[in-house]
């Protein structure tokens, strides 16, 4: 089970805050709207507190104690913004004015790389702050802020205070607005991979955005269904594909025969009990991590399983001598007096991208 993670929005303590008394019934008071927005206010919520327009204008001039970040959005503080308050300053501009409260993520959320760099998906770009707006309200960009009329509304958590779109949403935002094909194969294996959402789910959320027309969407969907986890496993599907080697199952989960898991190799070849290994440094630089490494490939060994090890620049580099180590494990499994007793169980290989 995925657990989405929720936390309570904070105050900058290194940098000073200007408070007022008590608002009275017409508003929230400028303290508690303070603590409760990080510091950040709008020019509604403002008026709402009984501050004066002068009294505004007067504050965020040149050298005063409070800033405008963006169209009708103040930092109620000197120091400068932190990169939560900028995210949470964008979702602010985009929400009604005089609607339901801004944070309650009803009309306006943050979404996209922005959103995903929140809760610390790697490669997610945290710029620009792409915030998803509920129709048939348009609001009008703003510097560094690109907003997104949606009237199929989803349902948001809460993020460090920041209302934000589920990670599944905001991956398929991201998706259909980012230019780099190689970023969207990252940054949609990385949600997977860190358990934010199943792959199937975001298939279908890729679907229901009508994404998958983008040929880097369907192509990082692809090697997501089908099971592939990360680049560096990615780039092995494309090299493996380009040859005439058997098609191997990704991230099968294998048991002994007796139901007690055993591991899941990267790929594998369940017909030849042959496993591909991609380790990287990245992973290893701990005693114990490697040593982890280590007592896996010994107790695939151990059950006949047969492993051809690479690291992810073996794979970019030299592909050819990963292919050929794996041709020729593949070529003895024949004749083997001992062959695997591991068993790839409730594996599917489903193809969910029909040619054209």
């Amino acid at each position: 089970m995925i657990t989405e993670p929720t936390a309570t929005a904070r105050t900058t303590p290194a940098t000073h805050t200007t408070h007022t008394a008590p608002a009275g019934p017409q508003g929230e008071s400028l303290a508690s709207l303070a603590r409760r927005q990080s510091n950040l206010a709008t020019y509604h919520q403002l008026k709402a507190a009984r501050i004066p327009p002068a009294t505004i204008a007067g504050r965020t001039r040149p050298g005063g104690p409070w800033q405008r970040l963006l169209p009708r959005v103040y930092l109620l503080q000197t120091g400068p913004p932190d990169s939560r308050q900028r995210a949470l300053s964008a979702v602010l501009y985009a929400a009604p004015p005089a609607g339901d409260d801004p944070l309650g993520g009803t009309a306006a959320a943050l979404t996209g790389g922005a959103a995903l760099a929140l809760i610390g998906v790697r490669d997610a770009p945290a710029t620009p702050l792409d915030v998803l707006v509920r129709a048939p309200r348009a609001v009008t960009p703003a510097p560094g802020v690109r907003t997104l009329t949606t009237s199929r509304w989803p349902a948001t958590i809460t993020v460090s205070g920041i209302p934000s779109t589920r990670p599944v949403r905001a991956a398929a935002d991201f998706a259909a607005r980012a230019d780099d094909p190689g970023l969207v194969r990252s940054v949609l294996a990385n949600v997977v991979q860190a358990g934010w959402c199943h792959p199937h789910d975001l298939h279908g959320e890729l679907r229901a955005s009508r994404t998958l027309g983008r040929p880097a969407v369907r192509g990082a969907a692809a090697e997501l269904v089908a099971g592939v986890r990360s680049i560096a496993e990615a780039r092995a599907r494309d090299t493996l594909t380009a040859t005439d080697l058997p098609t191997p199952l990704w991230n099968a989960r294998l048991y002994t025969r007796d139901g007690a898991f055993l591991a899941s190799p990267d790929a594998y070849w369940p017909d030849e009990g042959v496993a591909l290994e991609i380790d990287s440094a990245e992973y290893h630089y701990t005693r114990a991590s490697w040593h982890a490494t280590l007592r896996r490939r010994l107790r695939l060994e151990a059950h006949g399983v047969l492993v051809v090890s690479a690291t992810p620049s073996m794979i970019r580099d030299t592909p050819t001598e990963v292919t050929e180590a794996l041709r020729t494990l593949l070529s003895l499994t024949t004749p083997r007096h001992t062959p695997p007793t591991a068993t790839a169980r409730g594996h599917q290989q489903l193809d969910l991208f029909p040619p054209g």
